[in-house]
């Protein structure tokens, strides 16, 4: 059962982390009129929600992506910006869009 306290944004994310109990979040961020890479910065299942709330109450902006990837696997990616939204990354080269949404406060 969700967290009654837990943002309702999100609540899509917290379907999948409970049904994907060891997938993975990559975080990307726009900054500078671009994309940091996704390699910079992973979180473990329990970190991801924790991680999306806190941001989004700090007034940041969050499009999410659950992927299939042959490369990475199963993960979801969290791209964080402040300000107007920028044109979203593309997924990698055969990565499947399984799910997606976006959090504007």
């Amino acid at each position: 059962m969700s967290d009654p306290d837990q943002d309702p944004r999100l609540a899509p994310l917290d379907q999948i982390t409970r049904k994907h109990k060891t997938i993975e979040a990559y975080v990307l961020w726009h900054k500078d009129g671009g994309w940091s890479d996704a390699a910079g910065e992973s979180l473990e299942t329990e970190e991801i929600l924790f991680y999306a709330e806190g941001l989004l109450m700090e007034g940041f902006h969050l499009a999410w992506d659950h992927v299939s990837d042959p490369a990475l696997g199963p993960h979801i990616r969290l791209c964080f910006w402040q300000g107007t939204q920028p044109p979203l990354p593309d997924l990698p080269q055969g990565a499947t869009r399984l799910a997606a949404g976006v959090t504007v406060t």
